[in-house]
């Protein structure tokens, strides 16, 4: 079965508080953390037989995402209750992600040296994961192979001027599937949905995307907001 197609929104609007005291609602950085902490188990997905055509989309997102080693980017986050966001995002490969969220939320998420951290001051704790074990981590692995042993694309939903790919680590569904969203003519990424375990979907758009890198290792080494030697992207 192929998924329904989904449109990026170019510009954000103004971002809605989020709700306290709700881990399913808490959005990108929920969905990536929690579904690997304490999500329940999901029936498995079958992979996607892939046609010729099929093949050769997965051919070109693989060479368009192998040869784009970094970028910086404004992004919308939309979570799964409606709730917007918005930021600034940093993405290197490999394995290196920086989320700062624009004031007054003061979450960050950060992934470097194999290790993604996301920090939630209404819970007051730090969670650390292995990038591994997070479906962003497909998105930012040494060499993107959507044709490996250890991914399975369970779904391909192509529009004019839109191709989405659904993509899951082999056996391991209760860790979220994720959704790259591209723009064709010519390919680029211009959106992710992250869906974790129990259905919740957080969809990030990207804008004003710029290529990058390489950038200091400092920017993806975690502080907490408000400490003196935290990174300050000035951005």
């Amino acid at each position: 079965m192929r998924s329904p197609t989904t449109k990026p929104k170019p510009r954000p609007p103004a971002a809605a508080a989020p709700p306290a005291n709700s881990l399913a609602r808490r959005g990108l950085a929920a969905a990536l953390v929690f579904t690997c902490l304490s999500a329940p188990a999901m029936a498995q997905t079958a992979p996607l037989a892939l046609t010729p055509a099929d093949q050769t989309l997965i051919t070109q997102v693989e060479t368009y995402l192998n040869a784009e080693k970094g970028m910086t980017a404004n992004f919308l986050q939309v979570a799964d209750d409606g709730s917007t966001r918005t930021g600034k995002a940093w993405l290197e490969r490999p394995g290196r992600m920086r989320f700062e969220y624009d004031p007054p939320d003061p979450q960050l998420l950060v992934a470097g040296f194999g290790v993604l951290t996301y920090y939630d001051p209404q819970l007051g704790q730090t969670s650390n994961i292995p990038l591994g074990s997070t479906p962003l981590g497909i998105l930012l692995a040494t060499h993107v192979d959507l044709n490996s042993a250890g991914v399975d694309v369970t779904a391909i939903s192509q529009a004019p001027g839109e191709d989405d790919i659904t993509l899951v680590r082999h056996g391991k569904t209760s860790e979220g599937t994720l959704t790259l969203v591209f723009a064709t003519n010519p390919l680029d990424l211009r959106q992710w949905v992250v869906t974790d375990a129990q259905g919740h979907q957080t969809r990030v758009s990207l804008y004003d995307v710029t290529a990058g890198g390489p950038y200091p290792d400092r920017l993806f080494q975690f502080q907490a907001p408000g400490d003196n030697s935290n990174f300050s992207s000035g951005g």
